[in-house]
């Protein structure tokens, strides 16, 4: 008996110590630098998000806001393709990586732009910076600033490369915002994003953006290393007639990044398939129903959709949520569906009610409105539209263009 305890004893003993051991194992395989965010471009639905609004080192992903300001230069005139820009001492002595700029030599913007995008060099950030704002620092705050200006409220810039600085912070969902920023605001110069190669004095330097040249569709556009943050990537990807743009920050290697985000964008495509169907049902069978409603009429039968028999009819759920006072959750007040021909911004479709109502008041800051939520049925599954309604037609389209320039997609429906 006495030798069949110690057994027991010496089992569980090896038992505990095996969890242990699972446990810290466990642990160490958790990433607590990982953030991700996938966007459809156009309506600006999210597709997914993991810890999107954590803060996070942005690495070189800092240059996306260095060229914008440079975009913004050139469409302001200030600034040509052929403007030389000086190399500073302090941007001659950028570290790695960087072109090996000299003090007193000189940099056009056109041999600029492909160097902060292709070798994501340190020393030509520095010295756009200095062309810009006089000095780096300086440079840092207008570019907190701008970001500001963008939607971009949890980044704050303190340099131009993106090298290590404590204070130099922002979030999957911002770099996000500025990533579709950069190709409504200059679709003439986001081509550069897909560059793969450029010379300057006589050597030729090619990217780290893989993503460009081994995931279909991508078309664009930074990736970001430095040991606090991990491998970051913005990218870019159209597949027919529809566009994603994703983050992913905190990868342990570039190539697992690469193969994460590449998942993400396939799924995201396929989520954003279903999502676009579901939601070009639900707009022409709230547009019968909005005919019907003003003839006062029966309503007539819906024609098939190509390859389905008949389209399924959705059950509709509005809600209206009052202004937020705390952080409490929000109860929603249930109300009749309105038929009187007003008009609201759509600004995405979620799984969770939550993120639609997140979302929506978000967008309220913004623009005017009423903060409301439709909850939609179709063949057993529910989406929650986020909207801000209540508007006449042109303050609603006058309010999504505004949203559009923020990089902030919508729609103009009928509520």
């Amino acid at each position: 008996m006495l030798t069949l305890k110690r057994d027991i004893t010496a089992g569980m003993y090896v038992f505990v110590v095996f969890l242990l051991l699972l446990i810290l194992s466990g642990s160490a395989l958790a990433n607590p630098r990982y953030s991700s965010i996938v966007i459809d471009a156009d309506t600006g639905a999210v597709l997914h998000e993991s810890s999107a609004d954590a803060s996070r080192y942005p690495a070189s992903l800092t240059k996306m806001m260095t060229l914008y300001m440079l975009f913004e230069a050139m469409e302001q005139r200030k600034m040509t393709v052929d403007t030389r820009m000086p190399v500073s001492t302090h941007a001659a002595g950028m570290p790695q990586t960087n072109i090996g700029l000299r003090t007193g030599d000189s940099i056009s913007v056109r041999e600029a732009i492909p160097a902060l995008i292709v070798r994501s060099a340190n020393d030509v950030a520095a010295v756009v910076a200095e062309a810009l704002g006089k000095t780096e620092a300086n440079f840092g705050r207008m570019m907190t600033d701008k970001a500001r200006k963008l939607g971009m409220r949890s980044t704050t810039f303190r340099n131009a490369s993106g090298l290590p600085n404590s204070e130099q912070k922002t979030t999957a969902r911002d770099m996000v915002i500025l990533s579709t920023r950069l190709m409504k605001d200059f679709p003439k110069y986001y081509h550069y994003f897909s560059t793969q190669s450029f010379s300057y004095k006589s050597i030729t330097y090619n990217s780290h953006n893989r993503m460009v040249r081994n995931t279909a569709g991508v078309d664009g556009l930074k990736t970001g290393f430095i040991r606090a943050s991990g491998f970051n990537v913005a990218t870019s990807a159209r597949r027919g007639n529809r566009r994603v743009v994703a983050v992913v920050m905190g990868g342990n290697t570039a190539a697992t990044r690469d193969q994460h985000m590449a998942r993400l964008i396939d799924r995201s495509f396929n989520q954003g398939n279903h999502l676009a169907q579901v939601e070009k049902n639900n707009k022409n069978i709230s547009d019968v129903a909005v005919t019907v409603a003003k003839a006062n009429a029966p309503t007539p039968a819906l024609k098939p959709y190509p390859e389905q028999q008949k389209v399924p009819e959705p059950i509709v759920k509005h809600y209206v949520f009052p202004p937020v006072a705390s952080a409490q959750p929000v109860q929603p007040q249930k109300v009749a569906l309105q038929t009187n021909g007003d008009w609201a911004v759509q600004v995405g479709s979620y799984h969770e009610p939550d993120r639609a109502r997140a979302h929506a008041q978000a967008v309220a800051r913004w623009i005017p409105g009423e903060i409301a939520v439709s909850e939609v049925e179709i063949s057993n599954r529910r989406l929650y539209r986020a909207r801000l309604v209540g508007l006449q037609e042109d303050q609603a389209r006058s309010a999504c263009q505004s949203l559009t320039r923020q990089g902030i997609g919508c729609l103009v429906v009928r509520s």
